[in-house]
């Protein structure tokens, strides 16, 4: 149910992302070399293979979870309160699609964590429910339309926790996702 404060922010927000020139928008699309050359990259540390956790534990480790490769996809541009991904912005779907297969071509064993974020308007429950919701619909996307094996791909959200840009206003920037290459993290 919507209070006068979170009306005020919605509405905020609404024009806040609507004054987002599209050429902001523009510079933060990674192409699909650009996302496979960032999740290519080795590790910023290395775990011998007793060391390895499980995809569960994985997600509660921020130290493993820094130290893969990443990629922040800001651009995927989540509508206020949303976890649809329009259908206008199916083709950034598809660049993260193609980047993913080429690696998994290269090796089927290989785990991607896909995790989603949102801004600090709303109660911290419910940014925590639709940041998983988040990157449940990416993973959807990937999986039905653009055929993305969904055995390589975890989902986790954070809600408000890791903030691009630490304000509690409403933040086009922080309403995200990042892709991580998990693959040398977990047991397999």
């Amino acid at each position: 149910m919507l209070n006068r404060r979170n009306l005020i922010l919605s509405s905020a927000a609404a024009v806040l992302t609507a004054a987002v020139p599209a050429t902001a928008l523009a510079q933060h699309v990674p192409n699909a070399a650009q996302i496979e050359r960032s999740l290519s990259a080795a590790p910023r540390k290395r775990l011998r293979r007793q060391d390895r956790v499980e995809r569960r534990e994985l997600k509660r480790r921020r130290d493993l979870r820094v130290a893969a490769p990443s990629i922040d996809i800001q651009a995927i541009n989540f509508e206020f309160g949303s976890a649809r991904i329009p259908h206008s912005e199916q083709w950034k779907a598809e660049e993260i699609a193609i980047a993913m297969r080429r690696i998994l071509r290269r090796n089927p064993a290989e785990v991607f964590l896909i995790e989603g974020h949102t801004d600090a308007v709303g109660s911290r429950y419910s940014n925590q429910i639709l940041s998983e919701q988040r990157a449940a619909s990416l993973r959807r996307v990937l999986v039905r339309r653009f055929g993305v094996d969904g055995y390589a791909l975890e989902t986790i959200g954070y809600g408000e926790d890791y903030l691009l840009v630490p304000t509690p206003e409403p933040e086009w920037r922080n309403r995200r996702v990042t892709l991580r290459r998990v693959t040398d993290f977990v047991v397999r």
